[in-house]
């Protein structure tokens, strides 16, 4: 229950509540499953039952000029600027060990996710990292966040990849409301990536129908 309060709130964290929260959860050990290799790719190994697994992906443009502003807007942390959801730090860096404390408002109550990122992927082709839940976060998951780059056919691509189960009895208790805003959030992060770089509609862009 403890960790629970700690994660749900009534009222939006404030900023010394969130500072204390990242305090704690970089002084807890790093808990990454493994799912993902050093390149980013999912391992060839069988989902435990119980967890889920997520993939999606949206091509975002084509060009190197797009590939850097895609990088450009990663390091920012645009692909969680979704009105519900946030970086709480937009300033924080994107590197190895970083803790990520991520809010998420909805249904009238506050949550703050902290994760840590376990591998960063920085190739001439390829930009993004995996990062792991830490206990301060209502599932238990690791996540990919990718750009690749295509320089055949220049295709600027963002994919998100995620294994996960509930963690906090809330997530447990209302589980078909925590897929609905999994895929929410991936639906929208698409979308969102694909508006700050083109600055249009993704509707017609999407690849993989998500639920």
């Amino acid at each position: 229950m403890r960790d629970t309060e700690r994660v749900f709130r009534f009222s939006k964290p404030t900023a010394a509540q969130i500072e204390a929260t990242i305090r704690e959860a970089a002084s807890l050990p790093s808990k990454s499953s493994g799912w993902f290799e050093s390149t980013g790719r999912l391992r060839e190994r069988r989902i435990p039952f119980g967890y889920a697994h997520d993939f999606a992906s949206l091509r975002i443009g084509s060009g190197e000029t797009v590939f850097a502003a895609a990088r450009s807007a990663f390091a920012r942390w645009k692909q969680f600027d979704l009105g519900w959801v946030r970086v709480t730090d937009s300033e924080a860096a994107l590197a190895l060990g970083q803790i990520v404390a991520v809010e998420v408002h909805t249904l009238g109550l506050w949550s703050l996710n902290l994760s840590q990122i376990v591998q960063m992927i920085d190739t001439p082709t390829q930009f993004g990292f995996v990062y792991a839940t830490t206990p301060l976060h209502v599932e238990h998951c690791e996540e990919r966040f990718l750009l690749d780059f295509n320089p055949q056919t220049g295709s600027v691509t963002y994919l998100l990849e995620a294994i996960s189960r509930p963690r906090n009895i809330f997530a447990k208790l209302g589980y078909p409301f925590t897929r609905a805003m999994q895929h929410r959030f991936a639906r929208e992060s698409l979308t969102h990536m694909f508006n700050v770089i083109q600055g249009g509609n993704a509707a017609n862009e999407i690849q993989k129908l998500i639920p």
